[in-house]
């Protein structure tokens, strides 16, 4: 048999889409971390520390790239999640933590301080869910409504950390060049 007979055969197809929605599926749960006993939102956001770090060294394009790519991924990995678990926004899912902390920590310096403030302030965000996050939390359904919270949550952050590095030197030594 050929592989573009292989290609075309209808089990083929079924087995290469198991495979795909085995891998979403452990993207949604950040391959076990969301299943974590206490706070899994909390431990993913601090599994996701070693990825702000090595986005961060890739430079900015890269980092924002990586952003951009995860958004859809993350959207589809949560799709597949619920469509297997049923309801919505399962506390198992963690890809939506990890997206929302790199976007709380894109263009920042990578300080041990500005690491902790971006992680506590994105976690307050996602757990209290001020201002228009707790409405985007209970109106938006699916795969969307699981990330978007977390999306804006990591906006917000993002804009106050922003405000703290040009503002203050609460994010560390930070060089400013003339």
């Amino acid at each position: 048999m050929t592989p573009f007979i292989l290609l075309c055969n209808k089990k083929w197809d079924s087995v290469v889409l198991q495979i795909m929605r085995t891998f979403l599926k452990q993207l949604a749960i950040l391959f076990g971390i969301g299943r974590f006993p206490k706070g899994p939102g909390t431990v993913a956001t601090l599994a996701t520390i070693p990825l702000v770090i090595l986005l961060w060294k890739t430079g900015p394009l890269i980092y924002m790239a990586a952003i951009v790519l995860l958004l859809p991924v993350g959207i589809a990995a949560c799709e597949v999640y619920e469509q297997d678990k049923g309801g919505h926004d399962h506390k198992e899912i963690v890809i939506d933590e990890v997206l929302g902390f790199l976007i709380t920590m894109v263009w920042l310096p990578l300080t041990w301080q500005a690491i902790l403030i971006g992680f506590a302030l994105f976690r307050l965000l996602d757990i209290t869910k001020p201002l228009f996050i707790g409405y985007l939390d209970k109106k938006i359904q699916g795969g969307l409504g699981v990330m978007v919270d977390d999306v804006a949550a990591g906006i917000i952050a993002s804009l106050i950390m922003q405000v703290l590095y040009t503002q203050t030197n609460w994010l560390g030594s930070q060089v400013l060049v003339p």
